[in-house]
Protein backbone atom coordinates (compact mmCIF):
# COMPACT_ATOMS: atom_id res chain seq x y z
CA UNK A 1 0.00 0.00 0.00
CA UNK A 2 1.51 2.96 -1.12
CA UNK A 3 0.98 6.76 -0.03
CA UNK A 4 1.62 9.43 -2.41
CA UNK A 5 0.50 13.30 -2.02
CA UNK A 6 -0.68 15.65 -4.39
CA UNK A 7 -0.83 19.36 -4.31
CA UNK A 8 -4.45 20.11 -6.07
CA UNK A 9 -4.74 23.60 -4.85
CA UNK A 10 -6.17 23.70 -0.78
CA UNK A 11 -6.87 19.95 -0.90
CA UNK A 12 -4.31 17.23 -0.60
CA UNK A 13 -5.34 13.86 -2.38
CA UNK A 14 -4.10 10.57 -0.02
CA UNK A 15 -3.67 7.90 -2.42
CA UNK A 16 -4.26 4.72 -0.38
CA UNK A 17 -5.62 2.58 -3.24
CA UNK A 18 -6.11 3.79 -6.52
CA UNK A 19 -8.44 1.26 -7.56
CA UNK A 20 -11.34 1.89 -4.74
CA UNK A 21 -10.49 5.60 -4.93
CA UNK A 22 -9.14 8.27 -3.66
CA UNK A 23 -9.34 10.76 -0.45
CA UNK A 24 -9.24 14.26 -0.33
CA UNK A 25 -8.30 16.34 2.50
CA UNK A 26 -8.56 20.11 2.34
CA UNK A 27 -5.81 22.33 4.03
CA UNK A 28 -8.66 23.93 5.99
CA UNK A 29 -9.44 20.33 7.71
CA UNK A 30 -5.50 19.94 8.96
CA UNK A 31 -5.64 23.48 10.40
CA UNK A 32 -8.85 22.51 12.23
CA UNK A 33 -7.18 19.42 13.10
CA UNK A 34 -4.38 21.71 14.59
CA UNK A 35 -6.50 23.88 16.45
CA UNK A 36 -8.78 21.59 18.42
CA UNK A 37 -5.40 20.19 19.24
CA UNK A 38 -3.66 22.83 20.85
CA UNK A 39 -6.66 23.91 22.68
CA UNK A 40 -7.42 20.51 24.54
CA UNK A 41 -3.87 21.05 26.32
CA UNK A 42 -3.83 22.25 29.88
CA UNK A 43 -2.83 25.67 30.10
CA UNK A 44 -4.10 26.94 26.49
CA UNK A 45 -6.60 29.43 27.00
CA UNK A 46 -7.66 29.73 23.34
CA UNK A 47 -5.76 30.86 19.74
CA UNK A 48 -5.23 34.18 19.07
CA UNK A 49 -6.38 35.20 15.21
CA UNK A 50 -6.16 38.09 13.63
CA UNK A 51 -8.72 41.29 13.69
CA UNK A 52 -10.93 39.47 11.34
CA UNK A 53 -11.26 36.23 13.32
CA UNK A 54 -12.22 38.49 16.14
CA UNK A 55 -14.90 39.93 15.00
CA UNK A 56 -16.33 36.78 13.02
CA UNK A 57 -16.22 35.26 16.44
CA UNK A 58 -18.00 38.47 17.97
CA UNK A 59 -20.36 37.46 15.18
CA UNK A 60 -21.47 34.16 16.82
CA UNK A 61 -19.77 32.71 13.36
CA UNK A 62 -16.60 30.52 15.20
CA UNK A 63 -13.96 29.68 12.76
CA UNK A 64 -12.43 26.70 14.08
CA UNK A 65 -9.01 27.52 12.40
CA UNK A 66 -8.16 30.98 14.56
CA UNK A 67 -4.49 31.01 15.06
CA UNK A 68 -3.27 28.73 12.37
CA UNK A 69 -1.75 28.63 9.87
CA UNK A 70 -0.71 25.20 7.66
CA UNK A 71 2.02 24.94 4.64
CA UNK A 72 1.44 21.74 3.25
CA UNK A 73 3.78 20.96 0.08
CA UNK A 74 4.50 17.34 -1.42
CA UNK A 75 5.32 15.46 1.75
CA UNK A 76 5.32 17.19 4.96
CA UNK A 77 2.77 19.80 6.61
CA UNK A 78 4.26 22.90 8.59
CA UNK A 79 2.00 23.95 11.68
CA UNK A 80 2.24 27.82 12.38
CA UNK A 81 -0.23 28.09 15.55
CA UNK A 82 -0.48 31.74 17.98
CA UNK A 83 -2.16 30.97 21.33
CA UNK A 84 -3.19 32.65 24.48
CA UNK A 85 -2.06 31.22 27.47
CA UNK A 86 -3.19 31.10 30.93
CA UNK A 87 -1.32 33.34 33.59
CA UNK A 88 1.30 30.96 35.54
CA UNK A 89 1.46 28.49 33.30
CA UNK A 90 5.10 28.09 32.06
CA UNK A 91 5.40 28.25 28.60
CA UNK A 92 8.20 25.94 27.39
CA UNK A 93 6.18 23.53 29.33
CA UNK A 94 2.77 24.52 27.86
CA UNK A 95 4.31 25.21 24.24
CA UNK A 96 5.84 21.49 24.51
CA UNK A 97 3.00 19.69 24.88
CA UNK A 98 1.34 21.61 22.31
CA UNK A 99 3.69 20.52 19.37
CA UNK A 100 3.36 16.89 20.77
CA UNK A 101 0.00 16.91 20.95
CA UNK A 102 -0.93 18.78 16.87
CA UNK A 103 1.91 16.37 15.63
CA UNK A 104 -0.10 13.42 16.75
CA UNK A 105 -3.13 14.43 15.57
CA UNK A 106 -2.04 15.42 12.31
CA UNK A 107 0.03 12.53 11.26
CA UNK A 108 -2.61 10.19 13.03
CA UNK A 109 -6.34 11.18 11.78
CA UNK A 110 -4.13 12.32 8.20
CA UNK A 111 -1.24 10.64 7.34
CA UNK A 112 0.79 13.55 6.57
CA UNK A 113 3.94 13.95 7.89
CA UNK A 114 4.37 17.17 10.14
CA UNK A 115 7.66 18.66 9.79
CA UNK A 116 7.72 21.26 12.64
CA UNK A 117 5.36 22.89 14.81
CA UNK A 118 6.18 26.86 15.40
CA UNK A 119 4.37 28.53 18.23
CA UNK A 120 3.85 32.31 19.04
CA UNK A 121 2.40 33.19 22.12
CA UNK A 122 -0.08 36.57 21.36
CA UNK A 123 -1.20 36.59 24.89
CA UNK A 124 -1.21 35.86 28.55
CA UNK A 125 -5.22 35.72 30.26
CA UNK A 126 -4.57 36.96 33.56
CA UNK A 127 -8.34 36.24 34.52
CA UNK A 128 -8.59 34.26 37.57
CA UNK A 129 -11.08 31.31 37.51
Amino acid sequence: MTKEFEDKGNNYTIHENVNIGEVRVADEVVAIIAGLAATEVDGVESMAGNITNELVSKLGMKNLSKGVKVTVDETSVAVDLALNIRYGCEIPSVSEKVQERVKSAIETMTGLEVSVVNIRIAGVNMESE
